[in-house]
């Protein structure tokens, strides 16, 4: 195979030669944010909505980069093509650069941003998870009150997974102030007497990509859906739990804590879900005609 191929600060080169200073304020401070947009044959999947996410998450951190959405589009678009297309995982992170002092403080205003994107093999999960559905625990949601940025800080979202591993599980469901909030790095539905629901946006979640298209497809199906606080308690009553996210797309949960969700199998309404998803991705993303 021919060597990955990267881009960073306006330059593409292979992975194995990039090169980031120590002095990096994402290496000491986890001071920058990221995005994860797939690509299905060699085409870049809801990118305006993760580009308008990046754009929210660094004018939360009050970071400019100088970079138009227009200008991640031929940069990611260049990407894709130096990596053979197909079907890809890009990964987008920016930091507030390398200054010569570490300090809390921010640096100069020309301290150029770290700009840093990569591209690797989606890989489509194994058919059991679909088939027979996942098992996730539920703990304390420890992460930071700040959750609707894209941050790179990610070691509480690693912790949470972790515990869910060696408890025999495979992801974490994250409960803060007796409400769901999300899956260790997913976003959560639940469907209760046929109605979807969904943790409403605000400070404590993710706006995922995945989630919206969700909706959108909800609502242009008929499908009943609502966003709304989930107290923790509905977990143990829905019918049906779902993690979405922009790699794994729509996963079903069908164990949690130890107890089944439902019957103990992916439910109807997912199976509905999953198949709208693959024709809605299989519309805006065709395979490529030889």
């Amino acid at each position: 195979m021919n060597p990955a191929i990267a881009y960073l600060n306006g330059r593409f080169l292979p992975l194995a030669d990039v090169s980031i200073s120590p002095l990096d304020r994402g290496f000491l401070f986890a001071d920058g944010v990221y995005e994860v947009i797939p690509v299905y044959h060699g085409r870049l999947f809801r990118l305006a909505g993760h580009l308008q996410r990046l754009t929210n998450s660094l004018a939360a951190i009050q970071l400019e980069c100088g970079l138009e959405p227009s200008d991640w589009e031929a940069v990611l678009a260049e990407l894709v093509a130096r990596n053979g297309s197909g079907n890809l995982a890009v990964y987008l992170q920016i930091t507030r650069g390398a200054p010569e002092i570490r300090d809390h403080n921010f640096p100069e205003a020309d301290t150029p941003p770290t700009i840093f994107a990569m591209a690797s093999p989606l890989k489509p999960l194994p058919d059991a998870p679909y088939r027979e559905g996942i098992s996730a625990i539920t703990c304390a949601d420890i992460r930071w009150s700040a959750c609707h940025i894209k941050s790179i800080a990610l070691l509480a979202n690693v912790l949470v997974r972790q515990q869910a591993v060696a408890q025999g599980a495979t992801d974490a469901i994250l409960v803060r102030d007796g409400y769901v909030t999300e899956a260790a790095a997913s976003n959560v539905f639940l469907v209760c007497d046929r109605l979807l629901l969904t943790p409403r946006k605000d400070h404590r979640i993710l706006p995922g990509i995945t989630r919206e298209l969700i909706l959108e497809l909800a609502v242009a199906n008929g499908i009943p859906c609502e966003e709304k606080d989930l107290p923790a308690t509905l977990l143990a009553e829905a019918d049906e739990i779902w993690l979405s996210g922009s790699t794994k797309e729509i996963i079903p949960v069908t164990r949690v804590d130890g107890r089944p969700v439902g019957g103990g199998v992916p439910g109807p309404l997912w199976r509905r879900m999953a198949a709208l998803y693959q024709n809605y991705k299989d519309r805006v993303c065709p395979p490529v005609r030889g």
